[in-house]
């Protein structure tokens, strides 16, 4: 996870593909060795003796780099994330109301299709959201054995998923999925 805030500059490939947040020090790094062209905002103005040096907020790379797709790590964070904070049961997600109170995401967890106690492990095809209460309803079996349906297969994300905390500038909301 990437903490934004106003110091961060959002670094491109030449295909215009978002690779990382990156420092204003790395940032002036790639300016000052010529590897990178401005591409929006003003993520920073550092003062010199004579003049106003402005660090863009988005910097994109002169040359392509390949970056291989490699499938996500797996994380609880990255669970939630792949479905969008939404049970796989009953398909309730954040702000609906459940049991007669607003789910929030603290009300969301991850569910072992097949239980650790039967086996099952911390993968991607294995585990998916669910709000407590179809947690606990399925308990340590099967879905099938608690008579539950899975609203989605749950699959290994294609990329990584770049988790950014914070407030996003609007220069990089162009280029980043939100």
């Amino acid at each position: 996870m990437v903490n934004v805030d106003a110091r961060t500059v959002l670094l491109l490939n030449a295909s215009y593909v978002p690779l990382r947040p990156i420092t204003i020090r790395d940032a002036v790094d790639l300016i000052m060795r010529d590897m990178v062209d401005a591409v929006d905002g003003v993520a920073a103005r550092l003062n010199t003796t004579t003049t106003v040096f402005e660090v863009p907020s988005v910097l994109r790379l002169r040359y392509y780099v390949n970056v291989p797709l490699r499938g996500a790590v797996w994380s609880r964070r990255g669970v939630l994330s792949r479905d969008h904070y939404t049970c796989i049961y009953c398909g309730a997600t954040v702000g609906d109301q459940q049991r007669g109170k607003t789910l929030m995401r603290a009300d969301l967890t991850i569910d072992h299709l097949t239980p650790r106690s039967r086996g099952g492990e911390n993968t991607w095809s294995n585990t998916a959201c669910a709000c407590r209460w179809c947690n606990h309803r399925k308990a340590d079996r099967m879905p099938h054995e608690a008579g539950m349906k899975l609203l989605w297969e749950p699959k290994r994300p294609r990329t990584r998923y770049l988790v950014i905390n914070g407030e996003v500038p609007e220069e990089w909301k162009v280029y980043i999925n939100l």
